[in-house]
């Protein structure tokens, strides 16, 4: 059974290989406002960091605001658009018959990057000619990213209100392997910064070399209100595929967020939800993520606008060090909006941000906005087993749960805490350390907590670990142990941010004492 297993992940590893292998850019082009310097300027300059053609740079002359009209739409962007594909032979067209639209059959363009100048939303049209209107509160909507617009470009049809349904949702291919289809895997590469776009950028093609490492953080809602549990769902699955690759994760599954001073470090991958701005640890002014960050946070207008560092998320995300984000124009309704289970999961297995968002999306001609390099591939480095040239604690974690993968988990645990020790891997216990408290093993846990602060040589990541350790210790009916670290760690560092939450678990461990 081991070794069918084992022989499947190395089929899986070596087919992502030869996938990411193939050339991208003459499938990709550049779109950008014409009228506007230095959107022209990015073009170039992303297209030369992607060895991207200059007949693929496509300029547009179109309005500056971040929202237009469906009439500003169709005739600056939509016709101009089909008008180039149809001109330089990009798209196979079957013609109608009758009254009936045209079909494109083909296309050898499959990845847009839109550039900061282009408009990033459709306002609602009333008597659309030729549009139908269907039930609210979904099918009579026809507001959208032009993001998602532009993905349907080859729909030829004058309906617009409602989502077209996604073909390559769920999909497992990389798109270069999908056969008949016109579907264009849209991202734009926009932020409220010229500078922020260019670091996006470089930061994408130089993480990708390596592969993308640090530390993930996942904060659940715990929301079951409304249907809204699926969104938990999506993180809770993320959080097992984020570990199941050696990503040590760090998981809040309570109904509050992270707190504001809570010690966080080294934070390469990030999913949450529900707040309309940011908030918590990353809201403060001296966050930074790592470069090329993957960051997203669920709400419904957390991309209304990319031009303000302070508005939403999505803005703000790439202004505190992301390379790239997920987020949505308007309302988009929970079911409609990118499962992250099957972002997170595809971004893993090597798939560029691009094909793992829009494996991960619904429907087509709605709200998502998909920010950063659509050929970034964040993983894809992680799939070629022992050639990492530098060393580090990231990497032996994956690569040890990689060749690891067909033990149970508690084997798994045993062998890795055995490993973590040996190699004095920090990152790596204090995730075992974890992992053995959602198993109940409070002392295993305790033991690999202790250890890996020891092994730390930040304040915050000590501090994180205490925190970790005295609430294992608490679990495990030893609050005495727990408020003496506590008390220790405090005398040391009163005035450190995380000061307030060693506190506050002071003052709870405290009254267990009293029970």
């Amino acid at each position: 059974m081991r070794r069918h297993l084992a022989a499947f992940l190395f089929f899986c590893v070596a087919t992502a290989i030869a996938f990411a292998e193939k050339p991208l850019a003459p499938a990709t082009i550049v779109v950008f406002n014409q009228d506007v310097p230095e959107s022209g300027d990015l073009a170039r300059f992303y297209a030369q960091q992607r060895g991207i053609a200059r007949d693929h740079l496509v300029g547009l002359s179109v309005s500056r605001t971040e929202e237009i009209s469906r009439d500003e739409y169709d005739t600056m962007i939509r016709d101009p658009l089909r008008k180039i594909f149809n001109e330089r032979g990009w798209w196979t067209i079957e013609k109608g018959v009758g009254l009936e639209p045209g079909r494109v059959t083909t296309s050898s363009i499959r990845f847009v990057a839109l550039i900061k100048g282009i408009p990033l939303k459709v306002r609602q049209a009333n008597d659309y000619p030729g549009d139908k209107p269907g039930h609210p509160p979904i099918g009579n909507r026809n507001d959208a990213s032009v993001d998602s617009e532009i993905a349907a470009l080859a729909n030829l049809s004058s309906q617009i209100s409602g989502p077209l349904p996604n073909p390559y949702f769920q999909s497992y291919k990389p798109i270069a392997e999908v056969e008949s289809s016109a579907l264009l895997l849209v991202c734009r590469l926009d932020a409220p910064q010229v500078a922020t776009v260019r670091r996006m950028i470089t930061d994408a093609v130089e993480t990708e070399k390596i592969g993308l490492r640090g530390r993930a953080y996942v904060d659940g809602a715990h929301n079951s209100s409304g249907g809204m549990m699926v969104g938990d769902r999506w993180l809770a699955e993320a959080r097992d595929q984020l570990r199941k690759a050696g990503v040590p994760t760090i998981f809040e599954d309570t109904p509050e967020l992270l707190p504001n001073s809570y010690p966080v470090t080294d934070a390469a991958f990030y999913l949450g939800w529900y707040t309309d701005k940011v908030t918590g640890p990353f809201a403060q002014a001296e966050f930074q993520f790592k470069p090329g960050a993957v960051a997203v946070h669920i709400h419904s207008f957390s991309a209304s606008t990319l031009h303000d560092e302070n508005a939403g998320w999505a803005g703000p995300i790439v202004t505190k060090g992301a390379a790239a984000t997920i987020g949505n124009v308007y309302e988009p309704y929970l079911q409609l909006t990118p499962h992250l289970n099957l972002f997170t999961d595809r971004l893993l297995h090597g798939f560029t941000f691009a094909e793992s968002a829009y494996m991960s999306a619904p429907g087509l001609s709605w709200m998502s906005v998909m920010v950063g390099d659509p050929l970034y591939r964040p993983f894809a480095a992680w799939l070629q087993l022992e050639s990492d040239k530098t060393p580090s604690d990231w990497a032996a974690y994956h690569d040890f749960a990689t060749k690891n993968a067909s033990l149970s988990a508690t084997e798994f645990r045993g062998a890795a805490k055995q490993f973590a020790a040996r190699t004095r891997n920090a990152p790596m216990l204090e995730d075992l350390g974890l992992l053995e408290v959602a198993a109940g093993n409070y002392t295993g846990a305790t033991g690999c907590f202790d250890l890996a602060r020891t092994i730390y040589s930040k304040r915050d990541d000590i501090l994180r670990t205490v925190l970790h350790e005295a609430d294992a210790l608490g679990k495990d009916k030893k609050a005495k142990r727990g408020l003496d670290l506590i008390r220790s760690v405090l005398r040391i560092a009163p005035d450190a941010p995380a000061s307030a939450l060693l506190r506050k678990l002071e003052g709870e461990l405290r009254g267990s004492l009293r029970r």
